[in-house]
């Protein structure tokens, strides 16, 4: 079927075999897939020859996966997360984005532009994407520790105040009665600030219980598909009525229905249903942004080009890095953020499309800040992908003064914030354990915990591999010693000295992470003992295949111990 006859079909099909072939391209060379999740946006574009799918279908359904991610990152907040951040994200972002925007003028200026398209110019190349961050949190397993909803709550504060400078930009430009007035202004932003604050108030206080309701009567129903859409009802729902009613963005609206609803027992459910739909939109996000890029334009203007990135990556990364260190957050967290911010998306296209439409910016702004974005974001893994190999670091067991009993985990606040004198400044290498005859745990979460605290009330050494704040901190008040990092990484593995183990413990939820520890455990140490845990049949198949001796299943278990019941009451009946 030629493509003009089906174009949401062409367009889906075309992106998805493509952004599939070249992300297990990028995946097999070690890279970020979104590189090539972006050049197959880029082979669809109307810049490179044969197939041209259709720009402006592209853009809704990115616009999609931008409210799925945004609303599965919202359900892995809360109120108090959000507002635990708000002495660093509220300041810092504010001054991080007076900083770049002024940087981005003054490149405007030296490309001879007036101040209005400056203005636009800096903005635009200000504000970080928040697909691309939230996307690189999750991949670093990041989004749920305290440098990670520093950065969600940072991007969250830019987000608005670009809401705002949407509103505001049109008033920069002249009308067919003359200037704007200060009056005209003035009232515009009141108008937008109120906007703002009613969809606040109202998600915060109607939200809160109407959204929680909702879903627990779906639950109820015994439906997962009803379930299943009234999770997806919610997001898209709200996000669309933001947007409509209050001209607040999708993505906060979607952001604020994810964190309300992080309130209520069923956010985890929630999320699992959630994560599919999300992940095969965003690709088609990363694909929309690559059909927006023109090559010719890193031949036609190549110094202006460098100098673009060099605002986005050096002059964002440096002015949050500053802002954040001097707000007294840790030298980690600052890293962390940093290179997080170091990127621009969505929101620089629609002020890049909104400046040339009103005059205010010239075309060759738009292609400079499309091209800046593309190359920042391929570059973004890279940077993200250093500065967190930079922090991988081991943490030894606490002396006997400090070991804890074992018993239930801290709570929240116990742990978010652990001692400054527990930081340790991050290596450039990762230092191998000196423990012998030890158990080696990947992930100290529910399952991890309950293990590492039967292991160690037996005195037997643990070490275990986390990457987590809170979990990091509740493994060392246990008594464990700690490797900080994704297990998943060879470096990081290798520091748990598994040839001296006794025992691998593999008991993080995401089967294919807990496929790639196991593997490689398993090529480098065919007689390691390797137990791993499991949802699903196909997991328990797909564990064992890769190397794991022994894997638990949950729901095997629950039945195995009913059925031993059953039958002891039968023995003595």
């Amino acid at each position: 079927m030629p493509e003009h006859g089906a174009p949401l079909i062409a367009i889906i099909a075309a992106g998805m075999v493509l952004a599939f072939a070249f992300g297990l391209l990028a995946h097999r060379i070690r890279v970020s897939p979104l590189i090539g999740y972006l050049l197959a946006g880029i082979l669809v574009g109307p810049f490179t020859p044969g197939f041209v799918a259709d720009q402006a279908l592209a853009d809704q359904l990115a616009e999609i996966g931008v409210i799925l991610l945004l609303f599965a990152t919202g359900l892995h907040f809360s109120l108090a997360d959000l507002i635990s951040v708000k002495n660093t994200a509220l300041p810092g972002a504010l001054a991080q984005l007076t900083i770049s925007t002024l940087l981005g003028m003054a490149l405007a200026w030296c490309f001879g532009w007036n101040v209005g398209a400056g203005l636009v110019f800096g903005l635009a190349l200000a504000c970080a994407s928040t697909v691309v961050l939230t996307r690189s949190l999750q991949e670093h397993r990041l989004i749920e520790s305290d440098r990670g909803r520093i950065a969600v709550g940072w991007v969250i504060v830019q987000d608005l105040v670009m809401v705002v400078a949407l509103v505001l930009i049109p008033t920069l430009g002249t009308s067919a009665d003359g200037p704007t007035s200060w009056a005209q202004l003035s009232t515009t932003l009141g108008i937008t600030i109120a906007k703002v604050a009613a969809f606040v108030a109202i998600m915060l206080v109607g939200g809160r219980r109407i959204i929680p309701l909702i879903l627990h009567y779906a639950a109820h129903t015994g439906s997962r598909e009803l379930f299943r859409l009234a999770v997806y009802a919610i997001a898209l729902g709200v996000a669309y009525g933001a947007a409509s009613l209050f001209g607040v963005s999708f993505a906060i609206g979607a952001f604020f229905a994810g964190m309300v609803l992080a309130e209520s027992p069923l956010s985890q459910r929630a999320t699992e249903e959630a994560l599919p739909l999300r992940d095969a939109f965003a690709v088609l996000f990363f694909i929309s942004v690559g059909m927006l890029f023109n090559p010719a334009v890193l031949i036609d203007r190549p110094w202006a080009v460098i100098a673009t990135l060099a605002v986005i990556v050096g002059g964002n990364s440096f002015a949050a890095f500053a802002a954040i260190r001097l707000l007294g957050q840790s030298r980690p967290t600052a890293l962390t953020v940093a290179a997080s911010l170091g990127q621009i998306g969505e929101f620089s296209f629609i002020l890049a499309g909104f400046g040339v439409g009103l005059g205010l910016l010239p075309p060759d702004g738009r292609d400079l800040i499309l091209a800046g974005s593309i190359l920042s974001i391929l570059l973004n893994p890279f940077l993200f992908a250093v500065v967190e190999r930079g922090q991988v670091r081991v943490l030894p067991r606490p002396g006997p003064m400090a070991r804890t009993p074992a018993g239930p985990m801290p709570d929240k606040a116990t742990v978010a914030a652990p001692p400054r004198a527990s930081r340790v400044v991050p290596t450039e290498s990762v230092a191998v354990t000196t423990l012998t005859a030890h158990d080696v745990l990947v992930g100290y979460g529910r399952v991890g915990s309950l293990l590492g605290r039967r292991l160690l009330s037996e005195g037997r050494p643990v070490l275990v591999l986390e990457e987590r704040e809170a979990a990091v901190a509740a493994a060392r008040k246990d008594g464990a010693e700690v490797v900080v990092g994704n297990a998943a990484d060879p470096e990081v593995l290798a520091a748990a000295n598994l040839p001296a183990a006794r025992h691998l413990f593999v008991t993080i939820p995401e089967a294919f992470e807990a496929g790639q520890v196991i593997q490689q455990a398993r090529a480098a140490h065919p007689d390691l003992s390797i137990v791993a845990r499991a949802h699903r049949d196909a997991e328990v198949d797909h564990l064992t295949r890769l190397g794991a001796d022994l894997t638990v299943m949950g729901e095997r278990e629950i039945a195995q111990r009913m059925i031993e019941h059953a039958q002891r009451r039968s023995e003595r009946d």
